[in-house]
């Protein structure tokens, strides 16, 4: 039980990868409040997940409900040992096409959703006195440039450099901030995907999936429990030496 009475909190965590990870903190003993802005999936997964799980309503892009959600974690759970900044917004256009309202939405979801969620968490983490752990969702996409994802790209390179400062400032408190960058995860996100990039290119539904899962080198597409156990480790003691790294679970998509 390498959470076992840990308290986290999960952003984006009524499905796919989120819930993944919800289920196996759960499962190693923590109490973890699934947070998203849609509160019945939320209450569904929580129920799902049974003892220990509770649903808690975000809007990362709002501060209001970054502040309440943390207020609710520690009124329930007394305390927040571990933040998962897991949500997120995809979307896809050519570079002429993109508009300030798609930019606009992506960052304050992906970029600032992740820094003040970050901060929140960090400042009751520090107010308790005893460090704690988070850990921000990145991608390989914020590795690399691609050419009809330019401002998906560029909120994941983001995340992955404030996770550097943020590693480096706040350690000196005993929090220890990491990232994990994803490939491609089987799911809800790919059917988003995959029509986007039918509308896009002009392919066929499911050709898109097919061509990027051809192209991993594992041979398929990852599963949210892929991911899990790099979730587990550094939400866990074991990673007290790990400081502002990035993490790829990708089937060996990209290499650093």
């Amino acid at each position: 039980m390498k959470l076992d009475g840990r308290s986290a909190l999960i952003t984006g965590a009524a499905r796919g990868i989120g819930r993944g990870f919800a289920m196996a903190y759960a499962a190693e003993g923590a109490t973890v409040a699934v947070a998203d802005i849609d509160r019945a999936a939320a209450e569904a997964t929580a129920t799902e997940i049974g003892h220990g799980a509770y649903a808690v309503e975000i809007d990362v892009s709002d501060q209001r409900s970054i502040d309440a959600a943390v207020t609710t974690v520690v009124d329930r759970a007394g305390k927040l040992d571990i933040l998962v900044n897991n949500a997120a917004l995809f979307d896809a256009s050519e570079t002429v096409d993109i508009t300030r309202a798609t930019y606009d939405r992506l960052y304050a979801v992906n970029v600032a959703g992740t820094l003040f969620t970050m901060q929140a968490a960090a400042r009751q983490m520090i107010a308790q006195g005893h460090g704690g752990k988070i850990i921000n969702m990145a991608s390989q996409a914020g590795r690399r440039g691609e050419p009809l994802v330019l401002v998906y790209c560029s909120t994941k390179a983001a995340v992955i450099s404030m996770t550097q400062s943020a590693g480096l400032d706040l350690i000196r408190h005993g929090i220890n901030v990491n990232a994990i960058a994803p490939g491609v995860v089987d799911g809800e996100h790919w059917v988003h995907v995959d029509a986007t990039f039918a509308r896009l290119e002009g392919k066929r539904p499911g050709q898109k999936k097919a061509e990027v899962e051809a192209g991993v080198p594992a041979g398929r597409f990852a599963v949210p429990s892929d991911l899990a156990p790099m979730a587990v480790f550094l939400a866990s003691a074991d990673s007290d030496y790990v400081v502002s790294q990035c993490f790829n679970v990708d089937g060996g998509q990209w290499m650093s």
